[in-house]
């Protein structure tokens, strides 16, 4: 058994900022507020999200259907758990009327005033049309109608286009830290 570590940056946004525009959406996506029964609809978009992307290796969960449902539910039930923080965008196919879960945001109320966003992520067919903006907005809203003063956010330093929005937002990066994960059938 071998460990390896992942650099990630711990960022904060000052609520009492301004928050930016919410961009113009093409009319086939739609933002959902939180329900108890779209549990499954936002794991469909984390797993989507993040299947094929480094946080699956650092966060295995992420890389399973399952996991991510289960995932989805542990966050639900948290004492902490903020619905007005937690959204899902949907793409809605005007031929067929199918709808798909494009993305999804989770967040948390872990220390008093600060506003955890967990698992902002965007499915890759549906990126580059402003959701992930979109999603971050409301999260952002969510925790100030709440009263909260201060948005927290972890990222995997190697995820540059995420970082990148979260600097053009005005997070800033307070702490650099480091998740081990274990590599099993490794030689060491």
């Amino acid at each position: 058994m071998s460990v390896t570590y992942f650099k990630r940056y711990r960022m904060h946004f000052d609520l009492r900022r301004e928050l930016p525009d919410e961009p113009e959406i093409a009319d086939q996506y739609q933002y959902l507020s939180w329900r108890p029964d779209l549990i499954p609809r936002h794991a469909d978009a984390k797993f989507n999200s993040f299947k094929y992307e480094l946080d699956a290796n650092v966060f295995p969960c992420l890389g399973q259907r399952e996991g991510c449902e289960g995932l989805m539910r542990e966050i639900a039930s948290r004492t902490g758990f903020v619905p007005e923080a937690t959204w899902l965008v949907v793409s809605r196919q005007a031929s067929s009327g199918k709808t798909t879960n494009c993305g999804t945001v989770q967040g948390i109320n872990d220390q008093g005033l600060i506003g955890s966003i967990q698992n902002l992520g965007i499915v890759p067919d549906h990126r580059g049309h402003g959701l992930a903006r979109g999603l971050l907005i409301r999260a952002l809203q969510g925790f100030r109608n709440i009263g909260m003063d201060t948005a927290s956010l972890e990222v995997t330093a190697q995820n540059d286009d995420a970082i990148r929005l979260y600097q053009r937002f005005g997070f800033r990066n307070i702490r650099t830290v480091y998740k081990s994960i274990e590599i099993i059938g490794v030689p060491g």
